[in-house]
């Protein structure tokens, strides 16, 4: 059984908050991966703490790889808020598959008896489970369970974004395309977003 809790996820007073505090966090990890780099230019333009600069130049090739994902992943949150302002909270059973080591953190949410996807968080996996959550058998979820959308421990104060983690090859059915379209869940050849 669902729950529907408001007409949309952003009415929540908790979600409103728990989307700043996800800002605050992609805009942070953006900021540390260009901080050695700064400093380092600093450095050299200002000819200070030379020893410095080939630390500060090796902290910034090795962080390199990740910098795209941080970037992504601070530029895709306008839609998580976009799902939050569209899809309301509903409130479900969830279960969460045990963690393999080295593969993303999943959870499996029941709609219906015959469609339970399992949904991965991305861009980096999070223990919902931890996160402030007096019912761990419970989750928030905004958007389309045909191509994910947004959940939350229940109260919806830490949203983050869900993908399935494996398309059936006959696609799902049903739902409403044009919503999941402007939102930004579902591309123009049917297929659903991946970040």
């Amino acid at each position: 059984m669902t729950t529907h809790l408001t007409k949309a996820a952003w009415d929540h007073p908790s979600t409103g908050v728990g989307y700043k505090r996800l800002v605050n966090r992609r805009a942070i990890w953006l900021f540390s991966f260009a901080l050695p780099f700064l400093v380092a230019v600093t450095c050299l333009s200002l000819s200070l703490l030379r020893q410095a600069v080939a630390v500060f130049l090796l902290i910034t090739i090795g962080s390199l790889p990740w910098l795209p994902w941080v970037a992504i992943t601070y530029f895709r949150r306008h839609r998580v808020e976009a799902i939050l302002r569209a899809y309301p909270w509903r409130e479900l059973p969830c279960q969460y598959p045990p963690y393999v080591a080295g593969s993303p953190a999943t959870i499996a949410i029941p709609f219906r008896e015959d469609f339970a996807p399992t949904f991965r968080i991305v861009p980096f996996p999070i223990a919902l489970a931890e996160r402030e959550n007096d019912h761990p058998d419970r989750i928030w979820f905004a958007g389309d369970p045909r191509f994910g959308g947004v959940v939350s421990p229940v109260g919806g104060h830490y949203p983050v974004r869900v993908v399935p983690d494996k398309v059936p090859p006959e696609g799902w059915s049903g739902g409403d395309d044009g919503l999941a379209l402007r939102v930004g869940l579902m591309r123009r050849s049917g297929k659903g977003t991946q970040t």
